[in-house]
């Protein structure tokens, strides 16, 4: 039996093999997709990353044989610990192969940078803040990742179950097969609360029509979700760089935003085309060519991917969702879309699923995070 050999990520070098490591690993699956190398990068780097100014963090390679066979980051997310009182170590980033030995080493990692801060739980995969990728991959091997989704080997979860780590959260994820014709209940329906609320739907011209409603979104998102057991509030420095990072993908015709008579923003919802095929062609690079498959899946596409909703306490349970999809429906016809596949939702959360309730929604994903207390 070779020995396990664990290593702190310290050089830019080292920080490329980190990254690139799932690149290899899955290079022969077809449902893997690849993140943007640039992206990850920046993940790492302070100047780019708000959540580093709160949270220390290091990332760590295992080798076996001289070769990288596994990969681990771990996060303490201070903010979370001073705003909530929850003290855990985070951890994400993992990946390895169907080794039992190279997973024990890296959960060990784990456990011992937690006991190093006098920390008795450790959870995961997750990232920094609550909008990052979260979620062990459970159910739905045989269905390609999304953008925002994490896809992992069917061993993963059995590797992290024998190890003693048990079931946290767990997340669903819905594929939606859009009807040829929506009901007329629904069209009366969305009709009818539009004109009782005195509702609209917000229509942009240009993609820069959108920016003034940037900042109320991720406002509207923490009224919508601040009542959740671990969610903490969107800071200034986190809306500054989702901006930057995901606005260049944003198609003014997939948000959909609705008002108030006062036109006060009280709810939205993105959705965008599926890059998932863009990703795997580009191979995580925007450049040379990996522009050219963005710039593709966004003109013509048959596939979309549900984002992030937003919906003011005060107009929840109000039949504004029949708005946001019949809103969805119509642009997606036009489009040639015909499936959506939803963001991950917390299984408790009952209020948004409702959203796809009359849709015939199938649950073809299912992902989990892992805790141990020690």
């Amino acid at each position: 039996m070779s020995a396990i050999f664990i290593k702190e990520v310290k050089s830019d070098n080292e920080l490329m093999e980190f990254i690139r490591f799932p690149m290899d690993l899955y290079k022969n699956n077809k449902n893997f997709v690849p993140s943007l190398i640039t992206d990850e990068k920046q993940i790492w780097n302070k100047k780019e990353n708000p959540a580093l100014q709160y949270s220390e963090a290091r990332q760590f390679l295992a080798y076996k044989n001289e070769k990288i066979a596994g990969r681990i980051a771990v996060i303490i997310n201070k903010k979370e610990e001073a705003e909530l009182g929850i003290r855990k170590v985070r951890f994400g980033w993992i990946d390895f192969i169907d080794d039992v030995e190279v997973s024990k080493a890296l959960i060990e990692t784990a456990v011992n940078f937690a006991k190093e801060n006098n920390i008795s739980k450790i959870e995961g995969p997750m990232g920094f803040t609550n909008l990052d990728k979260a979620g062990m991959l459970v159910h739905g091997f045989d269905e390609i990742a999304t953008m925002i989704g994490i896809y992992n080997f069917e061993y993963y979860p059995k590797h992290l179950e024998n190890l003693g780590l048990t079931k946290e959260k767990e997340w669903v994820e819905y594929e939606i097969k859009f009807p040829e014709v929506l009901p007329e209940k629904v069209i009366k329906f969305n009709e009818l609360v539009k004109e009782k609320y005195k509702l609209k739907v917000l229509n942009f011209r240009t993609k820069n029509e959108i920016i003034p409603y940037i900042d109320p979104m991720f406002r509207l998102l923490d009224e919508t979700y601040k009542n959740l057991s671990t969610y903490t509030p969107i800071t200034e420095e986190q809306i500054k760089t989702y901006k930057e990072k995901y606005f260049p993908f944003i198609n003014k015709d997939y948000i959909i935003c609705i008002a108030d008579e006062q036109n006060n923003l009280i709810s939205f919802a993105i959705t965008m085309p599926s890059y998932s095929r863009a990703l795997q062609k580009s191979n995580g690079k925007l450049f040379p060519f990996g522009w050219w498959y963005f710039l593709q899946a966004g003109k013509k596409n048959d596939r979309a991917n549900f984002y992030l909703i937003g919906i003011h306490p005060e107009y929840q349970r109000r039949g504004v969702t029949s708005i946001i999809f019949k809103e969805i429906f119509d642009r997606f016809r036009k489009k040639g879309v015909k499936h959506l596949e939803t963001n991950p939702e917390l299984e408790e959360n009952k209020a948004i699923q409702l959203l796809w309730q009359d849709y015939n929604p199938v649950n073809h994903k299912r992902r989990r995070t892992y805790s141990m207390e020690f």
